[in-house]
């Protein structure tokens, strides 16, 4: 899912709820007025919004998984002598075209935004205990969980129930979850510039949630100060989380890289590397610079400055890394699935790639199948032949639960493409435990329901979620156990 954000004015200081100047980065510990307030990011220039689920996908046939099963073809429905991906290009561009639109309705934007950050309320609600916590709080974590895996014994209100109110560490552990994912794509609440409205409070809800589902989760940007946002909620919840930070780019707005790079090395500085691996340069730059260009080639001529641009960012976050003594950090790039450019994985220690059955047309039944092929013949294979063989991940991939339009069906597809919440079930308990035993390294799309999403983009794109958008695990969802 893409990002896409329209960059202004460099972006403000940090105020406390007062309104006042506040520096979290002071004396190395965190957020010292925590036990105090939230943080938010002053406002800056310029509007942003993300963007919708997808990417231009092919018609990758069967292959075989490590010692698992070979699965058949499938036959991914495509105009007879059509390019390729055309289908699920076009789709994209479509979707690209609304993106522009959104970022040019700042004011728009806004108001949307201000209903995004009321959803997040009732998460407040479920964790403000957290807020008159001091960020170097000491405790340890409660017992583990029961061993039931059905939604109705999860959390009836949704979030985390605090043990300790003075200690995020010490909280319930939801007898619904297990921690059986490879990793978790996440975007919090409140992370779209110029409002910046996410809060440590609500951070730390969400670090508690996934740390009972995964230890790894992505991020795609660094503004409203998610990265220090995130690393704090770690370091105070005491999970056992890595992270892949990122920096969300735009050839057309290179003051957003230098924003998000200078954000993400102030993380690093107050809070170390310890649970970073690397930062994630770019999300779908190429998938948007071929959209506009009515290509679907990222090696192309008409995109080689935007390959050249991302290039340019990942040398110089490397660079950046470097000098702050961070050599050892891996720095790569995420893109739809089919649009990664020679170029630019040949300068990244690793990618992440895009792959949604749903927008490619399938059944449910079919989704696995066709994920692992179209991940293991365009992606892995591909990369296997580059002389720096970067490593890749699946970087989203899901099933929706529902749509804003009165028809949920898939595109041509008909019974087994519904989004639905019986279809995520089958998505769930045919994909998590056999990619992981495959050894499959891959990041679900997405932790929550965003209503944002919902609102702007409409059909399916804010349905993703393993949860609903007061962070409870779906009705009817039971999630695998993988024992």
């Amino acid at each position: 899912m893409s990002y896409n954000q329209g960059y202004g004015a460099q972006q403000g200081g940090y105020r406390d709820q007062q309104g006042g100047q506040y520096d979290p980065y002071s004396g190395g510990n965190g957020y010292g007025a925590y036990s105090a307030q939230d943080l938010h990011a002053g406002n800056g220039g310029g509007g942003g919004g993300y963007g919708a689920a997808g990417g231009g996908y092919g018609g990758a046939q069967g292959t075989r998984w490590g010692n698992s099963e070979t699965y058949a073809p499938i036959d991914v429905p495509r105009a007879a002598n059509a390019p390729r991906n055309s289908v699920w290009l076009e789709k994209q561009q479509a979707r690209s075209r609304r993106s522009k639109w959104i970022i040019a309705a700042i004011v728009g934007l806004i108001l949307l935004i201000a209903i995004a950050v009321g959803v997040g309320v009732t998460v407040s609600n479920n964790s403000k205990n957290k807020n008159n916590v001091a960020a170097n709080t000491n405790g340890s974590s409660s017992s583990s969980s029961g061993s039931s895996s059905s939604s109705s014994n999860s959390n009836p209100s949704g979030g985390v129930t605090n043990s300790d109110p003075n200690d995020p560490s010490i909280f319930d552990k939801d007898p619904a979850f297990h921690k059986v994912f490879y990793g978790m794509a996440y975007t919090p609440v409140g992370s779209i510039m110029p409002d910046c409205g996410a809060k440590q409070s609500e951070v730390i809800t969400d670090i508690q949630l996934m740390s009972q589902l995964t230890d790894t989760v992505r991020l795609y940007g660094a503004d409203c100060n998610i990265s220090a946002l995130v690393l704090n909620a770690i370091k105070v919840t005491k999970v056992d989380m890595k992270v892949y930070l990122g920096n969300y780019i735009s050839p057309s707005d290179t003051v957003a890289y230098t924003r998000q790079k200078a954000n993400i090395e102030d993380a690093l500085k107050t809070y170390g590397s310890d649970n970073v691996i690397g930062v994630t340069v770019g999300n779908e730059v190429m998938l948007n610079a071929c959209s506009d260009a009515g290509i679907d080639d990222p090696n192309a001529a008409q995109v080689q400055s935007t390959a050249n641009y991302i290039v340019t960012c990942l040398d110089d976050t490397r660079s950046s890394l470097a000098t702050l003594g961070y050599s050892t950090l891996k720095v790569g790039n995420s893109d739809a699935g089919s649009y990664f450019s020679t170029a630019v994985l040949q300068k990244s220690d690793y990618g992440l790639a895009n792959v949604h059955p749903w927008f490619a047309h399938t059944t449910v039944t079919d989704a696995v199948p066709w994920t692992w092929n179209f991940f293991q013949d365009t992606n892995v294979a591909f990369a296997a032949t580059l002389s720096n063989t970067p490593e890749m991940f699946i970087a989203e991939t899901g099933w929706p639960t529902g749509s804003k339009t009165a028809d949920k069906g898939n595109t041509g597809v008909g019974v087994g493409g519904e989004a639905s919440v019986a279809n995520l079930q089958i998505f769930l308990d045919t994909f998590v435990c056999q990619s992981n035993q495959n050894q499959i390294k891959y990041f679900y799309f997405e932790l929550f329901d965003e209503v944002w999403k919902d609102l702007i983009y409409g059909g399916v794109e804010g349905y993703w979620g393993l949860l609903d958008k007061d962070r409870k695990l779906k009705s009817g969802i039971t999630l695998p156990t993988c024992s």
